[in-house]
């Protein structure tokens, strides 16, 4: 069968929609789950797990962080990922060495840490009063808190858990380079293995730009992305459809019958594998979804945190969802003007809600 667009787009919401399994297997199959901490109606780790695993409540992953075997990290961005792939992109090497006097205060904190076990930021901040800090986007920040995120970055902490959203910091253990490893290429390509497994089918140009952004994961191989780009190119499957090459695992196949998506409805995470390439977005659904929360509120066209509406295989529209007490409060939008006028949508949005008052905790309907 000749490899379409809608064949594609059929294949990438069937395969990451896959049939929900355990917390532990779903996270290994999706490689990496982006982490960020605007709740609304709950963070996007959670809200993109939901479809995923079986009988998932917000805030699962934050409880059973402690018990799987995964961390927090940054990847191509900052979110949990298991272990065995963490280890690829460590020891990091970053691309700043620290000034004598920083270098200083991380060996106190990782003291300081060493002897506590597991430590709050408040905690640190207590005891060494490292003040207020610029950050990156120019504001004020504790000073503590920005050692602490630079010490995980550098692999010297690890992510502990979680108290109320806030990270709590551990130790981490010396790491041997490469773990079993050979070369920097073969833990490149693994990498680039996850990023495809993660995010396929993908346009050349997004694969491109996803390796190119790890460079905040393994900044000690910023010389090694466009090799890797290359041989991923080589050893990938991949069609040219309609002025565009797209890339996807070798062994599978888009035109599998297994990759059929159901009539169901979901409200997605902003930053759900599938839809998080905005570029493929606008070639499957021709419409462009943007992340609004850091526009304007008088500029915004969807919404703060506009979930995209997906029916089936189309991303219809988008929902604002707010929980006002123990009602939920929802705020549809579509982007021709309605909502399909078949039943058979009706039905399934009702199911949808349903399932998002259980994933809530909140009183059913």
């Amino acid at each position: 069968m000749p490899i379409t667009l809608d064949t594609l787009r059929r294949y990438a919401v069937a395969r990451s929609l896959f049939t929900p399994t355990t917390l532990a297997r779903a996270i290994e199959r999706l490689g990496f789950v982006q982490a960020d901490p605007i709740r609304a109606p709950a963070r996007a780790q959670d809200l993109t797990l939901r479809h995923r695993v079986k009988g998932y409540h917000a805030g699962d992953l934050e409880r059973r962080y402690a018990r799987l075997d995964i961390e927090e990290d940054f990847f191509v961005n900052y979110g949990f990922l298991p272990r065995t792939t963490q280890a690829l992109m460590h020891p990091r090497t970053p691309t700043l060495a620290w000034p004598k006097a920083r270098l200083a205060q991380a060996h106190a904190v990782l003291d300081f840490v060493r002897a506590h076990g597991v430590v709050h930021p408040r905690e640190v901040d207590a005891h060494f009063a490292h003040g207020a800090a610029r950050n990156w986007f120019g504001g004020s920040s504790n000073a503590s808190t920005q050692l602490l995120d630079d010490m995980h970055h550098r692999g010297l902490l690890r992510i502990a858990g979680r108290m109320s959203g806030v990270r709590t910091y551990a130790a981490c253990e010396p790491r041997e380079p490469l773990g079993p490893l050979a070369d920097p290429a073969q833990a490149m390509d693994a990498l680039v293995d996850v990023i495809v497994g993660k995010y396929a089918p993908l346009p050349e140009r997004s694969l491109g730009e996803l390796i190119s952004h790890l460079r905040g994961g393994a900044p000690q191989w910023a010389d090694q992305r466009q090799a890797a780009f290359q041989r991923a190119k080589l050893r990938l499957a991949k069609s040219r459809v309609d002025g565009v090459t797209w890339y996807w695992p070798a062994d599978e196949s888009p035109t599998s019958r297994r990759y059929a998506p159901g009539a169901v409805v979901r409200l997605l995470a902003p930053f759900d594998p599938v839809v998080w390439d905005r570029r493929r977005f606008e070639l499957f659904w021709g419409w462009a979804y943007r992340f609004e929360a850091y526009t304007p509120a008088a500029k915004r066209v969807r919404g703060y945190y506009a979930l995209p509406l997906l029916w089936r295989d189309q991303v219809i529209g988008w929902g604002n969802v707010t929980v006002r007490g123990e009602r939920l409060e929802v705020d549809l939008g579509y982007v021709a003007g309605t909502a399909p006028g078949e039943a058979a949508f009706g039905q399934a949005l009702a199911d949808e809600l349903a399932r998002l008052h259980t994933f809530l905790a909140l009183p059913a309907i």
